[in-house]
């Protein structure tokens, strides 16, 4: 039994064992009665002085009343900026764009799609952004410098898609076949000075001057309307398109795959099938007016080293290639050219 005081107790306890287990009264320190059968406790209180409790309170109250554990959601991740031009890299020009990027945005990340386009390809760089952009997520901002009419009176744009992603780009075509997919939530001429790069006007660098300040701005999450007046179109390129008729398919070769000089044409794989064409059968194709004649097969090792083959690329277009070899090289095929895959 505990006393009362103002101050609270502590508590010291003795024990002795009674072996005839006979009952008794004993006397407390603090003057209360109790009776106790076989075992004696002794307890003695003392007070305890009030700056003590005082000093352990805080630990007993944490104990006593932790607050729940609150987990605080991440910050959403901020946006990629993707990089093509056709600067190539012997020079200095895609390191000066990533640096300004860098002064104005610390803190972006900027991801090389190629700097290596066929110098003044626009509808090049068109079927590569519009084949690289599906593959990244909502904001991303795809800046994008093939510009042949630099300095002229063609304007330079940011366009948002229904996807949500961002192009940053002269409006000379680029991104034909990105809004043919995609569609067009807003488009945006980049006239704002704040917008461009402060103290310099190259009449021959945009990409410096305008486009990749613009790219930072909205990387930092600055508003992209404030990027200049609004407009209601973009100059669009008029690709070629597949035809099918009684002598077969025409197409055209509108690449080539990286170095392996594997041709990429415009026919989807799936055409081939309206010609009767099944995997392990020979395809006769025309190009440049030669006619070829090559086994239809899945992959490279569909063939014996150093053989022509037509395969279905990852893209699921009809591709030409050598096992091992270079067929744009060997028979002197230099994009774009007419293609026509010849009925059986």
């Amino acid at each position: 039994m505990l006393g009362k005081c103002c101050s609270g107790w502590q508590v010291v306890s003795t024990c002795r064992r009674y072996w005839d287990r006979s009952p008794f009264i004993e006397r407390l320190d603090n003057g209360w009665m109790r009776q106790h059968t076989d075992t004696v406790t002794t307890m003695r209180l003392r007070r305890i002085p009030m700056g003590v409790i005082l000093a352990w309170m805080p630990l007993l109250t944490g104990l006593l009343f932790t607050p729940p554990t609150l987990t605080l959601a991440a910050p959403a991740p901020k946006p990629l900026i993707v990089f093509m031009t056709d600067f190539g890299t012997v020079d200095d020009a895609v390191a000066i764009c990533k640096g300004v990027i860098k002064t104005l945005a610390p803190d972006a990340e900027v991801v090389d799609l190629t700097h290596q386009v066929t110098p003044y390809s626009i509808s090049e760089g068109a079927r590569l952004l519009s084949r690289t952009s599906q593959y990244y997520p909502t904001g991303t901002i795809f800046l994008t410098v093939i510009d042949p009419g630099v300095g002229t009176s063609r304007r330079s744009i940011i366009v948002r898609t229904k996807r949500g992603q961002y192009f940053v780009l002269p409006d000379n075509g680029l991104i034909s076949l990105v809004v043919d997919r995609d569609g067009i939530e807003g488009i945006r001429e980049i006239t704002n000075p704040k917008w461009s790069l402060a103290g310099s006007s190259s009449s021959t660098f945009h990409g410096r001057d305008i486009y990749s300040p613009a790219a930072a701005h909205l990387q930092r999450g600055d508003n992209w309307t404030d990027a200049g007046p609004e407009l209601k179109s973009v100059l669009r390129l008029d690709f070629p398109h597949v035809t099918i008729d009684s002598t077969g398919i025409q197409g055209e070769v509108v690449a080539l795959d990286g170095p392996y000089g594997n041709l990429v044409t415009n026919i989807k794989g799936q055409n081939l099938a309206k010609l009767g064409y099944h995997l392990g059968e020979v395809v006769r194709v025309r190009l440049s007016g030669t006619e070829y004649s090559v086994p239809f097969v899945t992959t490279f090792g569909g063939v014996p080293v150093g053989e022509s083959l037509l395969f279905i690329d990852s893209r699921g277009l009809v591709s030409l290639a050598i096992n091992q070899g270079n067929f744009a090289s060997k028979y002197g095929i230099v994009p774009p050219v007419p293609v026509s895959i010849l009925q059986k």
